[in-house]
């Protein structure tokens, strides 16, 4: 295993100088934190049997934090110092006034580790990464003549964060991330066609550039572009949809998760607020979100306030029973906090946030859902999409998808987009598959500016009475 880079934080600043100004920050406050990151980030781009580009980024600095009731005052600085982090002790005492708050209880410590603290930008050397690149493209290449164009890319990167709260609880986190993407586009009589693959996590880089695992992916990413080149014009109207297993996920995440986060929920501005306690999804539906799961993309040991991540059910057999939450809105709700507080960088305060969203799954075979599939769509893979937190309503494009009739598998269609709305879906789930399975390890959440890595899962699903926008009627 390679050593961490970084430095203990006692190097960086003075424990117990730092302590100080953060208990002066936040004094007469009802929470808050300082929170160091030093962070090291590297990508490769590949485009036609060419370094296209080559990319290296190292950053450092801390956010400082003072909250009361809804306020928070936040400064931030990339000059980690005792002068710099005195300046910042004003601006974010702006939050505070005269005071009066009772700080909040410190999360409770774990012992838990969820992923190695490998480094995974020089566990092996640039040459070999490079040469992967080269070995991806000729291999496509070698496997299929219609291939005309390979895009790939490999990316790495080791963040160590550390939280210092008032009460003086020192939390620290190493957190690495490989990921290898490639795409690909073949052409036949003229036609040319796309397939898209990747997937990694907080491991190392090593196990993901050996052949036998990037060549998997190469061929997903082939066949998925071989098949849209058979593609027919998708159908457009109301029907029913089955979802495949995995990266489908995606639309869970996007049209229920954000609406399942603690800070729309106690502003009013979720399709699901006030409904805790109700049915807001078929019998046998249940989500979770859960930052445990080892290794996975969307983990952490600990969230960004410094609490344990944890296996939170937010919806358990149709009937919404949880939601996500930071500190703040935790406290102001009257409830736990559930290890969801993240933020994108030193440079932004925490809000709750997803990590590996999913629905578990059911008892019916998958081939048994498409079979009772009469007229619709069945779809395996999902591009872009957007969502209106307040309704719910979502717009996606399906990248793989299949039209169905009489529970026959048909021809590949290409266009199709799925639309409706988060809270009525949920309620039109009719079958759930025996085959849950999370996504490779590939997505990424936006939310206020900032962006996270995330993940998603999800069994085979039927969903009734889909709005498919499609290219013929």
């Amino acid at each position: 295993m390679t050593d961490s880079p970084f430095r203990p934080f006692e190097t960086l600043l003075d424990r117990e100088a730092a302590l100080g100004l953060v208990r002066e920050a936040t004094a007469g406050a009802d929470d808050g934190e300082l929170y160091l990151e030093r962070s090291r980030s590297e990508s490769l781009l590949l485009d036609d049997g060419r370094l296209k580009s080559s990319n290296y980024d190292a950053s450092e600095g801390f956010g400082l934090r003072a909250v009361r009731g809804e306020v928070a005052g936040y400064a931030h600085s990339t000059e980690i110092s005792e002068a710099a982090l005195r300046r910042a002790v004003a601006t974010a005492r702006r939050a505070v006034g005269d005071g009066g708050g009772t700080l909040a209880e410190a999360p409770r410590g774990t012992n838990e580790k969820l992923y190695t603290d490998i480094d995974p930008l020089t566990e092996t050397g640039f040459g070999l990464k490079v040469d992967t690149l080269k070995q991806i493209d000729a291999y496509l290449r070698a496997l299929d003549p219609r291939v005309v164009q390979v895009s790939a890319s490999i990316a790495a990167s080791l963040k160590e964060v550390f939280i210092l709260r008032p009460e003086g609880t020192l939390v620290s986190d190493t957190r690495p991330m490989s990921r290898i993407n490639i795409s690909v586009i073949v052409e036949e009589n003229g036609r040319r066609e796309q397939g898209f693959a990747g997937g990694g996590g907080r491991h190392g880089l090593l196990s993901m550039i050996a052949p036998e695992a990037w060549q998997d992916t190469a061929r997903e990413a082939l066949r998925i572009a071989v098949v849209n080149l058979g593609a027919e014009a998708a159908p457009a109207g109301v029907m029913d949809v089955v979802l495949g297993p995995g990266w489908p996920g995606i639309l869970l995440h996007e049209a229920v998760g954000h609406g399942l986060e603690g800070d729309f929920n106690r502003k009013g501005a979720s399709a699901f607020a006030g409904l805790m306690g109700k049915r807001i999804a078929s019998p046998g539906v249940t989500v979770l979100d859960d930052g445990t799961l080892p290794d996975r993309r969307g983990s952490i040991t600990v969230d960004d306030e410094g609490t344990p991540s944890a296996r939170n059910v937010l919806i358990e057999d149709g009937i919404l029973v949880g939601f996500m939450q930071d500190r703040q809105n935790a406290r102001l709700m009257g409830v736990d906090p559930t290890g969801n507080g993240r933020r994108q960088s030193y440079a932004h305060a925490p809000m709750p946030r997803m990590t590996n969203t999913y629905m578990l799954g059911g008892e019916t075979a998958p081939e048994d859902i498409v079979a009772d599939l009469k007229d619709g769509i069945y779809a395996v893979g999902f591009g872009g999409g957007q969502v209106d937190i307040t309704n719910g309503k979502f717009v996606f494009s399906c990248t793989e998808a299949y039209r169905v009739k009489d529970g026959k598998v048909g021809a590949p269609v290409k266009g199709a987009t799925l639309i409706g709305d988060g809270a009525t879906a949920l309620t039109k789930i009719r079958a759930l598959g025996n085959d849950m399975a999370l996504d490779p390890g590939m997505g990424n959440c936006g939310k206020d500016g900032q962006w996270v890595p995330v993940g998603v899962g999800q069994p085979t699903v039927m969903i009734g009475g889909l709005t498919v926008g499609g290219s013929a009627g």
